[in-house]
């Protein structure tokens, strides 16, 4: 009987998201302005020091300083003006209009510029830049869900119970159970939980209405204890979830939890994440940033969003133009400052993967993580070689 026994293995966590941590900011009614400034500041430094390998022929300039018909450099802000993007004008008119304005889901148009702009002045740009698309050891595993969804009405519990017994060690032959007892790490990126439609119309909710709101995170602590009772648990943020709405989302409170709060496996992060786990270094989100590109500037898929914001150095470039931030003053947490080895983003339509290559030889391995609601699939990664795969688990229950 004791050869027979399994155990999990283990591995050493870091928690590296101080950065997205709002704790000391004092909002003094600040504007985003500041944010902008910084992140430029962070760029210019590190594209500067590019330059001498890169161009060093060419001289360094400011907007203020270009010269016609003279190469140069400059380094500022980009910015895309856009015939179609919503105003607060257009909000305005919609109440007082008739006939409502038709709804869009992406907003570029043939007429869309980009405008580059430093502290000196802007200049409009012109060219071949298409303004559609800017904007080591053992076998350990690492588990990715996201987009839970627990109380949507059409959600299949089956499926997620089955993932979790799965994980757990409590399904399949002993192959299976080696296999489970491999797992490290479970990784839950956002939108865990959907308030049902209609509760939160701005009144006061009466008891029953108070009971059918939690009623989901009730749900999901049972299945998080689960979780936690055997494997180190990390819960991220999502625009569905019980959080704050700007980026960084803050961690949810652990109050909601208090099944699985009561393991010092339960780890309740920020979104956007950041970790290391046996000195591979993961970043993620839960989608908020993806989708946003999404509605402003074309891509094949959404994997290829995931490589620009990575090569750009940025986590979400669109804030906090088109996407929620807090108003930071003197840094700029989204800009991505050490290389990760897995950058993850949760709550995408399909599941992909792609292991791209830096300029230095830096090895990242992409993963879209699909919503389990609506695929049952959950995202396997090997940190051993970044090799990663589906987990599917779909079910349909017939009335």
């Amino acid at each position: 009987m004791e050869k027979n026994l399994l155990h999990r293995k283990q591995s050493l966590y870091q928690s590296l998201d101080e950065n997205f941590g709002i704790q000391k900011e004092v909002y003094r009614g600040q504007q985003y302005s500041q944010i902008y400034f910084a992140r430029l500041h962070l760029m210019r430094t590190l594209l500067y020091s590019l330059i001498p390998n890169w161009k060093p022929h060419l001289p360094v300039c400011t907007v203020l300083g270009l010269e016609e018909g003279k190469d140069c450099i400059i380094v500022g802000t980009l910015y895309k003006h856009m015939k179609l993007k919503p105003s607060i004008l257009d909000e305005y008119s919609k109440e007082r209009s008739v006939s409502p304005l038709v709804q869009r889901h992406n907003f570029m148009h043939l007429d869309d510029n980009l405008v580059l702009e430093d502290e000196s002045g802007r200049v409009k740009l012109s060219g071949c830049l298409l303004p559609s698309t800017y904007v080591t050891g053992e076998d350990k595993y690492v588990v990715f869900i996201s987009g839970l969804s627990v109380g949507r009405s059409s959600s299949n519990p089956l499926q997620f119970q089955l993932l979790v017994d799965h994980i757990t060690g409590h399904l399949g032959d002993e192959k299976e159970q080696t296999i489970a007892a491999q797992i490290v790490q479970v990784v839950i990126a956002g939108n865990s939980v959907e308030v049902p439609h209609g509760l939160l119309n701005g009144q006061n909710l009466g008891s029953k209405d108070q009971s059918r709101l939690f009623e989901p995170i009730k749900e999901l602590d049972i299945l998080l204890t689960q979780i936690a009772a055997s494997i180190p648990l990390d819960i991220m943020p999502g625009s569905s979830d019980p959080a704050n709405f700007s980026l960084p989302q803050q961690p949810l409170h652990r109050c909601l939890f208090p099944g699985s709060s009561a393991y010092n496996t339960f780890r309740s992060c920020t979104n956007p994440h950041c970790f290391e786990l046996d000195n591979i270094r993961f970043l993620g989100t839960s989608g908020q940033n993806i989708d946003d590109l999404g509605k402003y500037s074309e891509a094949n898929n959404n994997i290829d969003f995931m490589e620009r914001t990575l090569r750009w150095r940025h986590l979400a470039p669109t804030a906090p133009n088109t996407l929620g931030c807090y108003p930071f003053t003197d840094r700029d947490p989204f800009y991505v400052e050490t290389c990760p080895h897995v950058y993850f983003v949760g709550n995408q339509d399909k599941y992909e993967s792609r292991l791209i290559k830096g300029s230095e030889g830096q090895m990242v391995m992409l993963i879209c993580i699909p919503r389990f609601a609506e695929t049952g699939v959950a995202v396997v990664l090997n940190i051993r070689n970044l090799e990663c795969h589906m987990l599917s688990f779909a079910t349909q229950i017939h009335s």
